[in-house]
């Protein structure tokens, strides 16, 4: 069977209840010639800000999209929900995330 990569929520995103895990051939790192996190992927690199690689960090196959906007409100002072779902959005579409069956 394969991994879910389709979203659920009403508007065609994840929903808070989706618990997203990097996709196998993705692999969450530091560049140090940049300076900045990066998604390697077999045939690009996709240079990350802070929060992105935060985001990321978290998607284990573990936590919920949920789980993952409170930790980062835990951290931070404002976290928009919504923004973190879009990102993961588009990161399932591009298929670096996939949803974790369960």
């Amino acid at each position: 069977m394969y991994p879910s990569t389709a979203g659920t929520h009403p508007d065609g995103g994840l929903s808070t209840s989706d618990t997203p895990r990097l996709a196998r051939h993705v692999r969450l790192t530091f560049c140090r010639t940049r300076q900045r996190p990066i998604l390697q992927l077999p045939e690009t690199v996709v240079v990350l800000n802070g929060s992105g690689a935060d985001i990321l960090a978290l998607c284990d196959g573990r936590h919920t999209v949920a789980e993952i906007v409170a930790e980062l409100g835990a951290r931070y002072q404002t976290v928009p929900g919504d923004e973190v779902r879009q990102f993961l959005t588009r990161l399932v579409a591009r298929r670096c995330v996939e949803l974790a069956d369960g």
